[in-house]
């Protein structure tokens, strides 16, 4: 698909946020460095009612987040493994627990962490394009992903 401005990923992130499933997905976003990946990750976080600042994790490594007028409250993590360089940092920083926790998880330059992450139910790419747009690949890799793509078509 092509999003030829920030609307157009606004309106995605919204489709998503409005699936039930999207609340238990693992969605890994890929692309180059100003691609846009945490662009809809905000409007997506947004979408499903995050309050406040919402920071990129690129420091942090990931950044928790709960939207607590739901029951129950709907946890979110978004991990940005730009500077994950050492696999001990999974186990150290409790990454294995959040991943086998509740709530959605969204992860940028998830090939960082390579074979330390479950299977996606969601691969985002995201291409920029020379006229500000971007190209966007949607693949589904679980049975929890085909079902969020093809409500999404």
């Amino acid at each position: 698909m092509h999003w030829p401005d920030e609307a157009a990923t606004a309106a995605f992130a919204a489709r998503l946020a409005a699936q039930p499933d999207t609340r238990e997905a693992f969605v890994t976003l890929h692309g180059d460095l100003g691609a846009g990946k945490t662009t809809l990750v905000r409007h997506l976080l947004r979408a499903l009612g995050v309050q406040g600042r919402i920071k990129s994790p690129t420091y942090a490594v990931v950044e928790p987040h709960v939207v607590d007028d739901r029951q129950p409250p709907l946890a979110i993590w978004h991990f940005d493994f730009y500077r994950f360089d050492d696999p001990r940092e999974w186990e150290d920083a409790g990454f294995r627990d959040i991943f086998a926790s509740p709530g959605l998880k969204l992860a940028e330059w998830p090939e960082k962490a390579g074979a330390l992450l479950p299977p996606a139910d969601l691969a985002i790419t995201i291409t920029a394009r020379a006229d500000e747009g971007r190209d966007v690949h949607v693949t589904a890799r679980t049975p929890r992903g085909r079902g969020l793509l093809e409500n999404l078509k």
